[in-house]
């Protein structure tokens, strides 16, 4: 094949890479990858890629040595597990942040998560009382109350039941709640590692109190979990024939023990506390039971002593993914910097990035499909000159709701709460790449 050949196969190549992008011009996709093509060369050649340098032997057009030796059979691992080399990828806790791993939180590595959907063994943890050990065929789900036809079920008479799925995500209040008063979290898994999106699998709870039949004047269902603490959130009945979830799989599997096993509730873009994992029971009332976890927990206390009660929908929200403090940037040069945006009022319309701490914005463009109460991907080119930046995402949902800086958000709400923090995020960009937490006024 004479060298004209070979440079013509090569641009067919490469064009229709390019043109299984997106929107972006075709002469800059170009440019885009070329000079990216030429920084991880040099990466590699400069020894700053770490483990992902390949040994020559290994580098084509040598045949790698995983090439020249059969693998491990089927079934060597009956349940399939990561890598080895993703082995960094997993849920970290922050040990001061709780008295003990009983009652805790473990977090979400939100930079390492491809697309939209987490990994099961990746969502994040919270527990009140630990994982209680559930047997399925003796776990029952109690329906009573205000209701004309009370009733128990067992799991196998529950999943007769019509069933639907739905992509959601899930997020505690206390998301990046430490950082009200100052940055202080050093990971972007632990400032906004309280937050998954599954796809959720189980039956409307609309379905069941059809079943149940609703007594008149009954404006309020209290949630009440299996585990040793008790957890029980009250639930407006509003919120219970929308789209509330009664749910026993998770990406189309099982629900896993920290997660709720063998069924739990899901409220679609509210507190992750209201989705009472181990659900044992709902009781159907007139009016809210002010139980311990809506009365001294899960209140928003403001600047003159008084406090936020039922503040269940989790605002817009989002986050530069990469970089962040554990995704540095190696050197100066193009970048695709991405993002993830979220509201529990419904789907995200806009999202701009800023490089320069919020004085100027450009347009980010979505990289996912964007559904309703779920993640949604963003990003955009950045031709990094390695001067000093302050890189921030600001999102805007369907109903018009503008995610807050952090200081319009203090100002309305002041610095004594824990929860319900969607304020701007901003990653300090230093010249050697590092990226750093910090706040600015």
């Amino acid at each position: 094949m004479s060298k004209s050949d070979k440079r013509s196969k090569k641009d067919d190549f490469t064009l229709a890479l390019l043109q299984s992008g997106d929107k972006l011009p075709l002469q800059e996709r170009r440019r885009f990858l070329k000079k990216s093509l030429g920084m991880a060369g040099a990466i590699t050649a400069s020894g700053l890629a770490g483990n992902a340098v390949a040994s020559s032997e290994n580098t084509p057009p040598n045949v790698p040595a995983w090439s020249r030796r059969l693998g491990s059979g089927v079934l060597s691992n009956p349940y399939g597990q990561p890598s080895r080399y993703e082995a960094d990828v997993q849920r970290r806790t922050v040990d001061w942040l709780t008295a003990d791993r009983i009652a805790s939180i473990s977090f979400t590595p939100l930079g390492d998560i491809k697309g939209i959907i987490t990994p099961s063994g990746l969502v994040f943890e919270r527990y009140h009382a630990g994982v209680p050990e559930i047997d399925p065929q003796q776990h029952h789900l109690m329906i009573h109350g205000m209701v004309k036809r009370p009733i128990i079920l067992t799991m196998d008479e529950l999943m007769r039941f019509p069933s639907i799925s739905m992509v959601r995500f899930l997020e505690c209040p206390a998301n990046g709640g430490m950082e009200w008063r100052g940055a202080q979290m050093d990971r972007l898994q632990f400032t906004h590692g309280m937050l998954s999106c599954c796809e959720w699998t189980g039956v409307l709870l609309s379905t069941l109190l059809e079943e149940v039949g609703v007594e008149k004047g009954a404006n309020w269902i209290l949630a009440e979990g299996a585990d040793g603490a008790h957890m029980s959130r009250s639930i407006p009945m509003e919120k219970a024939l929308d789209d509330a979830l009664i749910v026993f799989a998770q990406n189309g599997e099982a629900l896993r023990p920290e997660q709720g096993y063998p069924v739990r509730l899901i409220n679609p873009g509210w507190e992750g506390n209201t989705s009472i994992k181990w659900l044992r029971r709902l009781e159907i009332g007139d009016k809210p039971w002010h139980h311990r976890e809506e009365t001294s927990k899960y209140t928003d206390l403001m600047p003159d002593g008084t406090a936020r009660e039922f503040t269940y929908v989790q605002e817009c929200n989002s986050v530069v993914t990469f970089p962040c403090p554990e995704k540095p940037l190696a050197q100066p040069g193009k970048y695709f910097v991405e993002g993830l945006a979220w509201s529990g009022r419904g789907r995200i319309r806009h999202v701009d990035v800023s490089f320069d701490g919020g004085v100027t914005w450009r347009e980010a463009r979505f990289t996912s499909e964007v559904v309703p109460r779920a993640l949604t991907r963003f990003g955009l080119e950045w031709d990094w000159d390695g001067s000093p930046a302050l890189i921030q995402s600001r999102a805007v949902d369907d109903t018009g709701y503008v995610q807050p800086t952090l200081n319009q958000l203090k100002a309305v709400r002041g610095t004594n709460s824990i929860y319900h923090k969607n304020g701007i995020q901003t990653w300090k960009i230093s010249p050697n790449g590092t990226v750093s937490n910090v706040q600015i006024s």
